[in-house]
């Protein structure tokens, strides 16, 4: 059986998180029972969310154990299998974890999915057509519910939750605008996502300064809005949203060393009246289907074009995963393992 290298979480962040965080081993890859299939990880998915699973303390999904394999979403091929629906050579994508080889015990409803590469890149069922997609779709078709001529708004607009978010607000003739790091982030976010404008936010030092430009490119106010950083960014929208506005709340990457973010001004969601929904994508496999239908359409014809930012081998995980918590990440951050 082939040798597996695996990252385990070693111990718990004092604050920032660091490299010294994760420890690198190697084992053997055990032999299969009946029902198990053997897959060879192709890419692994660095997310955001892996930072807060990093804490011991109450959230919406248990901490992530010592001593054992970091969560994530992987995808790869099979290369043994014992279950009928799976034969070696399958293309699947599952939770496989930060390492080259995963046992899954294949007849676990949604343990692991084939998918077909004709037309979508393997690894995009880790982004555009995977979690982060879903996410998206969610967020704007469940949440904000836009009709035409909407204005919506979304943070991290080039990541991989936000690029989708672009594509399925225009489809939906909806205003599109972005927030994002950086003149290169925003001028990909309006040139190949098909924004209508997108924000720097370094650009800015205050959130009055970043509501200011908001104002400027978002004349009729702000419809919805999919938040996945907080902190400054938040309160910036919230000074712009229009009455009867929408919020889904995904993501707060500027909190996720621990520290309070304050919220600068609450009163402006009775004023407004606003709807602020937080929702966790897997509490909701009922719409994966219809989402990942409409997003797979949308890549293959080639009016959702995703950035990667492609690290190599799984020694290179825990820096990657440090520098997308610091932004310094272009779209969707993955790790190539073979």
């Amino acid at each position: 059986m082939p040798t597996n290298h695996q990252i385990l979480l070693d111990n718990r962040p004092q604050g920032e998180a660091t490299v010294t965080n994760f420890k690198l081993v190697s084992v053997q890859t055990p032999a299969l029972a009946d029902g198990q299939v053997l897959v060879r990880h192709h890419f692994l998915s660095l997310d955001p969310y892996m930072r807060g699973r990093m804490n011991d303390s109450k959230s919406y999904a248990a901490s992530q154990p010592l001593g054992e394999v970091m969560i994530g979403g992987t995808v790869g091929e099979v290369a043994e299998s014992k279950h009928p629906r799976f034969q070696p050579g399958d293309k699947v994508v599952g939770m496989g974890g930060w390492q080259e080889y995963s046992v899954v015990d294949a007849g676990q409803p949604g343990a692991l999915r084939k998918v077909d590469t004709t037309h979508v890149p393997l690894s995009h069922y880790l982004g555009a057509v995977g979690m982060p997609g879903v996410t998206a779709w969610y967020g704007l078709v469940k949440i904000i519910n836009p009709k035409a001529g909407d204005t919506v708004v979304v943070s991290a607009a080039t990541g991989a939750v936000g690029s989708a978010f672009g594509a399925l607000a225009k489809a939906r003739g909806c205003r599109a605008v972005g927030i994002a790091g950086g003149p290169d982030k925003c001028k990909y976010a309006v040139e190949e996502l098909g924004f209508d404008a997108c924000i720097d936010y370094k650009q800015h030092k205050d959130a009055y300064s970043l509501a200011k430009a908001l104002k400027d490119v978002c004349p009729k106010g702000i419809d919805g809005y999919f938040e996945n950083v907080g902190g400054m960014v938040l309160d910036a929208v919230l000074l712009r949203m229009n009455a009867f506005g929408r919020i889904a709340v995904c993501g707060m990457i500027a909190g996720y060393d621990g520290q309070p973010m304050p919220l600068a001004n609450p009163a402006l969601i009775l004023v407004n009246r606003l709807k602020v929904e937080g929702f966790i994508v897997s509490e909701h496999m009922e719409v994966w289907p219809e989402a990942l239908a409409e997003l797979g359409t949308l890549v293959g014809t080639g009016k959702l074009r995703p950035r990667e930012t492609v690290a190599q081998g799984i020694a290179s995980a825990p820096e990657a995963f440090l520098g997308l918590l610091k932004g310094k990440n272009f779209g969707k951050q993955l790790v190539k393992l073979i």
